[in-house]
């Protein structure tokens, strides 16, 4: 694990940056919540589309079934696919963290009409590009869903496990609980579907995804120094997209919130 340890100390900064990230001190109430989902909820997506990658490269999902020569990464594959597609909500009724992460962004009266129509409008991967050009995101927003599909298309493997490892997985946890820390316990009380949907993501992710990803990225590299090199480059492109999609959803609270002040001490007549 001595590559696995290199590559999380040259992250730390990136890592740093994330966890004490102002976007958690800047989230004060709902209506920054809803601003934050609205743009996160592209990161929950995607996600999804990572790990469907994985899931082809490593398990069958043809006719007729044949063996794939990596039982092991199949076998952990699997295991978040059924998590995430087929997971338990707070009322114990299955649901995928997707359709959970939405049901929360419900809760707080967050719009998910631009995730939908994004989602609807894609056939294919030869029409990501078109369809992310078409619809109205942010900057941040299009080059973080621009960097995951282009890592998709790679059809390295080992490119895929590192955006899905190091950007994701090995740091939800981290996310979110800043998030949580920082909070209000009001908002958390009121909201019981994102803080159930926070909680839960807590505790699959650092309990048990986590740890297994990396075991992943290490089965994939093997003695590779070149897999090694490009997993640490990926890592950090990766990590810098998540940091400019903070940097950006910040931006965007912080604008909303001096656009309001403005309006609130404006005088009609």
């Amino acid at each position: 694990m001595d590559h696995i340890r290199y590559i999380e100390k040259a992250l730390m900064p990136y890592r740093e940056r994330l966890i004490n990230h102002p976007l958690y001190t800047t989230l004060r109430d709902i209506e920054d919540i809803r601003t934050f989902m609205e743009s996160h909820v592209y990161a929950v997506w995607d996600f999804m589309s990572l790990l469907k990658a994985l899931q082809i490269q490593f398990t069958c999902v043809e006719l007729p079934w044949k063996p794939k020569p990596n039982p092991k990464i199949a076998r952990f594959i699997n295991e978040i696919v059924w998590a995430e597609e087929s997971d338990i909500n707070e009322h114990k009724e299955a649901a995928s963290h997707f359709e959970m992460y939405i049901a929360s962004m419900k809760e707080v009266g967050a719009d998910t009409n631009k995730i939908y129509q994004l989602i609807e409008s894609i056939n294919g991967l030869s029409d990501i590009e078109s369809s992310l050009q078409a619809h109205k995101l942010s900057k941040a927003e299009y080059n973080f869903l621009s960097f995951t599909f282009e890592t998709i298309q790679t059809k390295q493997a080992h490119k895929i496990a590192a955006a899905f490892t190091f950007g994701r997985e090995d740091l939800i946890p981290d996310m979110f609980l800043s998030i949580l820390r920082d909070s209000e316990r009001e908002t958390q009380r009121r909201y019981p579907k994102l803080l159930y949907y926070l909680e839960r993501h807590i505790e699959i992710d650092g309990d048990e995804h986590g740890p297994l990803a990396l075991e992943m990225i290490q089965e994939l590299c093997g003695d590779s120094s070149e897999k090694w090199d490009d997993v640490l480059a990926l890592a950090k492109n990766a990590l810098e997209k998540r940091i400019e999609l903070w940097d950006g959803i910040t931006t965007k609270i912080q604008s909303g919130r001096r656009d309001n002040s403005r309006f609130g001490n404006m005088v009609y007549q």
